[in-house]
């Protein structure tokens, strides 16, 4: 295995990336609510195990609001973007009401949905709330993602919501792909497709190994294939025609910047909170509950955000096992933390992937 060369360019460049990082104090950009368990999909690949009637009930939206309001004094609103996540968020009728209260307080609000429900009408509730984003998942042609997502005409109607959005032009979107063993060879088709129906920004990720996921092979790329993807994202952001990046999932060594506008960087804690639909408080949501700070039930959000996220902040403590040696953890600082399991263990690098 030989690794992508690292030019002396970027090699400053990530230097550079580094100072910054270790200079900038911790500030909350991104907040993402976990507003249900409930979905009407049963994705293979997915890392909450969400069923089509969980068990947990939704939080009330009296109880996200009031964090909120806790930590309003603290941040700048018009810098603190709300993300409605889930299960599906959009399986919650009253979103419009919670957008809308978070508008009247002016934060920004988008939502990650597999867009089965989105129509005119719901889009049109939804922007009149202040809706400023929304992200649709939409894993290959028919075939590909049905049988990940496991919903009937879930491509159809995914596809349907992507278009109402292409013909939107007030609001910020993109199109979501997980790279898997049923989607891979058609993913260059799939790239001319979504640029045949007008889409402009499309981000593809790779599954790690949690939930559903753990045990499923099909999901998961070789070495070989997972980085002809990085070339792939890489030729085809050159070709200018679509806006494709990888997603944050880890470290690329050479290929830093040609797959994503920046240099990578895990913002869990940092940058991003979550609260949890239990109401725990968390970093980013795809991390295991046994990194969980607190609960809005018995702490206060900004207390639990400024005096118990070390474990994210201070990363020294994962240069062990593969890290312990490795010359590039100054710059990926251990990899992402949703690529740790319970007991703070690496599950796999990205950067040790890619193989020439």
């Amino acid at each position: 295995m030989a690794e992508k060369k690292i030019s002396i360019r970027k090699r400053l460049g990530l230097e550079l990336a580094r100072k910054i990082r270790k200079d900038t104090d911790p500030v909350l950009r991104t907040l993402f609510w976990e507003c249900t368990l409930r979905c009407n999909a049963a994705c293979r690949h997915c890392g909450s195990d969400c069923k089509a009637t969980a068990n947990s009930k939704d939080m009330p939206a009296e109880d996200f609001l009031k964090v909120i309001d806790s930590l309003t004094p603290h941040v700048d609103t018009h810098k603190t973007f709300i993300i409605f996540t889930g299960g599906e968020a959009l399986v919650r009728p009253d979103i419009d009401y919670v957008g809308t209260e978070l508008n009247k307080r002016e934060y920004p609000w988008g939502i990650v949905s597999n867009g089965y429900l989105l129509n005119e009408e719901r889009l049109k509730r939804l922007k009149a709330a202040g809706m400023h984003s929304i992200t649709i998942s939409l894993d290959g042609f028919e075939e590909a993602h049905d049988w990940m997502r496991r919903i009937p005409n879930g491509f159809k109607h995914a596809v349907e919501a992507i278009k109402l959005l292409v013909a939107d032009k007030d609001l910020i979107y993109d199109v979501v792909t997980c790279a898997n063993q049923k989607n891979y060879d058609s993913l260059a088709e799939f790239r001319d497709f979504l640029i045949s129906i007008g889409v402009k920004a499309w981000r593809i990720f790779t599954v790690f190994p949690v939930g559903r996921a753990a045990d499923n092979p099909e999901l998961q790329l070789n070495d070989r294939q997972f980085t002809d993807l990085m070339k792939f994202i890489a030729d085809t952001r050159k070709e200018g025609k679509i806006k494709v990046s990888y997603g944050c999932e880890g470290f690329l060594g050479g290929y830093e910047t040609e797959v994503r506008d920046t240099f990578y960087q895990c913002n869990a804690g940092k940058h991003v909170g979550s609260i949890l639909a239990d109401g725990s408080i968390s970093a980013c949501p795809s991390i295991r509950a046994n990194y969980n700070q607190g609960n809005i039930y018995t702490d206060d959000f900004w207390d639990v955000w400024t005096n118990r996220y070390q474990v994210f902040r201070d990363r020294s403590w994962m240069k062990k096992d593969e890290c312990g040696d490795c010359k590039m953890f100054r710059y990926c600082e251990g990899n992402g933390f949703h690529l740790r399991d319970e007991d703070g263990k690496l599950l796999f690098c990205h950067y040790h992937r890619l193989v020439d």
